[in-house]
């Protein structure tokens, strides 16, 4: 195991609840700010929450508050908890350093407060630059509110941001998309886009005969016309929902996707170390009582690795999987990959196996396909 990992921490507060969001949040107030902060920095500073299931100290080379969302908190309740991991363990010259945040709690004093703390990446949650689509998410606040965080940002020198966008939700259409799409280079450098997924127990769930949403086809439409128009305009589509300029790239978020080592802290956190999958239950008092995570699984085998670089523009570089394992993949892997390539939803070399824009539509079947034959090898 490398002492070089990323650090991911969970942010479970949001001031009001997205009515498509499952992600586990609770609205804040500033005792319990206060106390899961608190709870957060013991953590990184005595481990007793997952003891010999972390081990360390490491050197974090990424650090990422998410959440939830991070502004809610304040810039300074997040500077220290980075003074704290800098107590037992360290934080690596250039790491990268993001904090999600929406434009309604990230005032220009946040941002301010978080360049001086060593963010230096800033993740704002768009979802569009329509308005009435904005309102129709329940966001609070709309485009002209974003522009301003990210034109803050770069004031205070923050020059690595990134814009959340939504597809396929209601009302939305091909020219609404392409008006958001076009905010979004003209302001960021990476763009993260997610499909509309209606979650049990939310809202949207128990609405959705009455939403208006595109049906499989449009929305299908969608993606690809985004793909389109972002890698027109010199973003390279480097992961199924992301889409970065030369250099923008989520060093963070690409140690999920190859299978690196992180720390993660806070309810609902989940860590990959030592081979080992754990994570805190969604549950901030839980959390706050000292609660160790679940270890759920073991990781990093050759077919959960497939499973995760599929997910890459580049896909499953020979090379780099003979480094991690000692061997090539498995001849039944290039066969496989060769029927899809023939439907056009893969290209194949012998350097590489990755999937196609279509081939990312459809990217749960093709990839349950291709990591079988990793399994049965």
């Amino acid at each position: 195991m490398t002492n070089s990992v990323g650090l991911y921490i969970h942010v479970p507060f949001c001031l009001s609840k997205c009515p498509y969001c499952d992600f586990y949040s609770v609205k804040p107030d500033a005792e319990t700010a206060d106390a899961w902060r608190d709870a957060v920095c013991d953590e990184l500073t005595t481990g007793r929450r997952t003891g010999s299931l972390a081990g360390g100290p490491f050197v974090f080379d990424t650090v990422y508050f998410g959440g939830g969302t991070p502004s809610a908190v304040g810039a300074r309740r997040l500077a220290e908890i980075l003074e704290a991991a800098c107590r037992v363990h360290s934080i690596a010259p250039g790491a990268e350093i993001t904090a999600e945040c929406n434009p309604s709690s990230a005032d220009d004093r946040f941002v301010r407060e978080a360049a001086k703390a060593g963010i230096n990446r800033l993740s704002v949650g768009l979802q569009s630059a329509i308005d009435d689509e904005r309102r129709r998410l329940g966001r609070r606040s709309g485009a002209d509110e974003a522009k301003r965080v990210l034109d803050a940002a770069r004031g205070a020198g923050i020059d690595r941001l990134s814009l959340d966008v939504m597809l396929g939700i209601p009302r939305q259409t091909r020219e609404s998309l392409a008006r958001t799409l076009a905010f979004c280079r003209e302001n960021a450098g990476h763009v993260s886009a997610y499909l509309l997924t209606l979650e049990e127990g939310t809202p949207f769930y128990d609405r959705r005969d009455r939403l208006a949403l595109p049906d499989e086809d449009e929305s299908a439409a969608l993606y690809l016309a985004m793909c389109g128009e972002m890698t027109g305009g010199g973003f390279t589509h480097y992961e199924i929902s992301n889409f970065a300029l030369p250099g923008q790239a989520s060093r963070h978020n690409l140690k999920y996707w190859n299978g690196d080592e992180y720390l993660g802290v806070g309810p609902a956190a989940h860590s990959f170390l030592n081979g080992k999958r754990f994570g805190y239950d969604r549950s901030l008092s839980g959390f706050l009582a000292g609660k160790a995570p679940d270890v759920y699984d073991d990781g990093g085998d050759p077919a959960e690795y497939v499973m995760l670089r599929l997910r890459l523009g580049e896909g499953v570089r020979t090379n780099l999987y003979e480094a991690r394992f000692g061997a090539k993949p498995p001849e039944a892997f290039f066969r496989k990959a060769r029927e899809y390539a023939r439907l056009g939803l893969a290209r194949v070399t012998p350097e590489a196996v990755a999937l196609t824009d279509r081939g990312m539509l459809l990217s749960n079947g093709i990839i349950a396909a291709l990591t079988e034959t990793i399994e049965n090898a």
